[in-house]
């Protein structure tokens, strides 16, 4: 990671200049950690389209492909190739659905479950908030709660 530049001082009456401020710094931490999860993702032996999807499948409840396609915010033919390649590595299989024969549903493997923790270790990774204390953190994730609830208007995101 590069050095840190100390932060600029800002006028604490501008505050687009102050919220424009903190969307570029929050743009730039989203950047570097999602360089290190496609790392390690890659170490996995997973794409990172392959790593979200197995990490949106629930072990515990099989489903369809089009829930998952929902999940990720795709089209259902962006989730065939995925779900291909996970059922290729042995993490998720395709069975008929019990209540609906003529559906099919994706079940998360024994080998499957393994690598979604792996995976979701990964996507839990901290490091960039290691210079943070204790009472920083939790300061943070009151404010990241406080601004996800806030939330886009439906369909915004």
């Amino acid at each position: 990671m590069t050095p840190r530049a100390a932060p600029v001082e800002v006028d604490l009456d501008d505050r687009a200049g102050l919220a424009g401020d903190a969307v570029r710094r929050i743009m730039h931490i989203a950047a570097a950690i999602r360089h290190y999860q496609d790392v390690e993702i890659a170490g996995l032996g997973l794409t990172p389209a392959a790593a979200r999807a197995l990490h949106q499948l629930d072990p515990d409840r099989p489903s369809p492909a089009r829930d998952l396609a929902e999940q990720l915010r795709c089209d259902r033919s962006n989730v065939t190739a995925l779900v291909d390649k996970l059922e290729q590595a042995g993490l998720v299989e395709r069975r008929l659905d019990p209540a609906d024969r003529r559906q099919k549903t994706l079940v998360v493997t024994e080998a499957g479950r393994r690598m979604r923790d792996r995976v979701h270790r990964v996507m839990s990774d901290s490091r960039l908030l290691a210079p943070l204390s204790t009472g920083e953190l939790a300061v943070l994730r009151e404010l990241v709660w406080k601004v996800s609830d806030g939330g886009c208007p439906e369909g915004e995101v």
